[in-house]
């Protein structure tokens, strides 16, 4: 921590009182000493949280980012790290920004506690606008041209643990899971959570996937099932293309789908070919012309980072070292490296040294001698991973996810962390100091 922040921070909150201004409170810094790569606290509050790893949180000049506060919602200046307030409002949930104008979107819940009014803020001026109300479901993404939102609905959303209360994940942001084995014995965080997973999945709730037309308001299906449809997300290009799964235990699951938005061409993205593979945390590339995601062959044993051509149907595997599997990927803007945010040993790899952020370069195996196989290149495109640690998370309870996100500028990676005890937002610098 930078000396005397503790005085800057009293110096800030009082002419924020006085003034009712932004405070001008400067991120703290260091450069970890295990990796040797810049850190930076954005977040001045205890309780700032960063999007979720497919949401989009930054305009598309890339010169600002939005993040939750306690109270609201606010914007990081992505050269400055200056946090200023954009919406001063108790119940504001942020959605995700626009990849066309300058807007973020949030809801609230409406005066009957059941539905959800949706809100458009100007990420300059502050200007609000309401833009649709979700009487049934919830909102998950914003297509590409901002015309369209996509939400989900169930006919029930009882919580995944019995008898859990909101006050119970209010630490980690995640659900607290417990169960226990036939003779008693309790099960860990993570076997707990398979079994919490599958029986929503055996509920066979009914649920949807729709679309609402900003302009219009205009409500639409897109599809609709028995099986737990979550994880919906539109492309970054392709104002048609959308992403979603089936949600519950992975090796049980035909996990990742695609759509279009009008209810066509409904596809499967992977197959699976042997008993305990598994598939999932799918994510479009930044120009949303491949789906990459975590597979498994078999589950806790063999990694990779899996990615699917959608205009070809082509496949390319990057094989991940079981200390370097991470709970989400991402890839970088120019899509020549990706992220990983790595994982505590209770997690699916059981990793014995995962608890780390890294930087991954992909590295093609090409054919011996240049001698290619007949039919090749209907073949999986192998390949493997090079790694670099970004950020010693040894201290950090993976039970706040770290959802890595790259800058727009590819220079800094954001992501979520309380290895300080607090839940806060932080950047690493992907350039080495040392």
């Amino acid at each position: 921590m930078r000396p005397g922040r503790a005085i800057c921070q009293g110096l800030a909150a009082m002419a924020l009182a006085l003034a009712g201004t932004a405070a001008a409170d400067p991120a703290a810094e260091w450069v970890d000493t295990l990796t040797g790569h810049r850190v930076i606290r954005i977040s001045r509050e205890a309780g700032t949280a960063s999007l979720y790893f497919h949401q989009n949180s930054y305009t598309p000049e890339g010169d600002k980012m939005v993040v939750s506060v306690p109270g609201g919602i606010s914007v990081v200046d992505l050269k400055t790290w200056e946090v200023t307030p954009l919406v001063r409002q108790n119940g504001a949930i942020l959605l995700f920004t626009g990849r066309k104008t300058r807007t973020a979107y949030y809801q609230r819940r409406g005066p009957d506690g059941g539905s959800w009014a949706i809100f458009a803020v100007d990420i300059d001026s502050g200007k609000v606008r309401k833009i649709a109300e979700v009487d049934r479901g919830f909102i998950g993404s914003i297509n590409a041209d901002e015309t369209l939102l996509l939400g989900q609905w169930a006919e029930n959303d009882k919580p995944l643990q019995p008898g859990a209360k909101p006050a119970d994940n209010s630490r980690f942001g995640q659900a607290q899971y417990a169960a226990n084995w036939p003779d008693g014995r309790p099960m860990t965080y993570a076997e707990a959570k398979e079994v919490r997973l599958n029986e929503r999945l055996e509920a066979k709730i009914p649920m949807e996937i729709f679309t609402i037309d900003v302009k219009t308001g205009a409500r639409k299906l897109v599809t609709a099932s028995t099986d737990w449809l979550n994880h919906v997300q539109f492309s970054p290009s392709d104002p048609q293309q959308i992403l979603y799964c089936h949600e519950g235990p992975w090796h049980k699951v035909d996990r990742i789908w695609t759509i279009r938005a009008d209810g066509s061409d409904k596809r499967l993205v992977h197959n699976r070919t042997m008993n305990m593979e598994i598939a999932g945390h799918e994510f479009f590339s930044p120009d949303g012309k491949t789906i990459w995601y975590d597979l498994q062959t078999p589950r806790g044993e063999v990694f990779w980072l899996a990615g699917y051509d959608l205009a070809s149907g082509k496949r390319r595997w990057y094989n991940v070292e079981r200390n370097e599997w991470s709970v989400h990927f991402n890839q970088a803007p120019g899509r020549a490296q990706f992220s990983g945010d790595g994982g505590d040993s209770e997690m699916v790899a059981h990793a014995p040294d995962g608890k780390y952020l890294y930087l991954f370069t992909p590295r093609d195996i090409p054919d011996v001698a240049g001698i290619h196989a007949p039919g090749a290149e209907n073949l999986i495109a192998p390949g493997t991973l090079d790694a670099e640690k970004l950020v010693d998370m040894r201290k950090h309870d993976y039970r706040l996810e770290p959802n890595m996100t790259f800058t727009p500028d590819g220079k800094w990676i954001v992501f979520r962390a309380n290895f300080e005890g607090a839940n806060h937002v932080y950047a690493v610098e992907v350039a080495k100091r040392r």
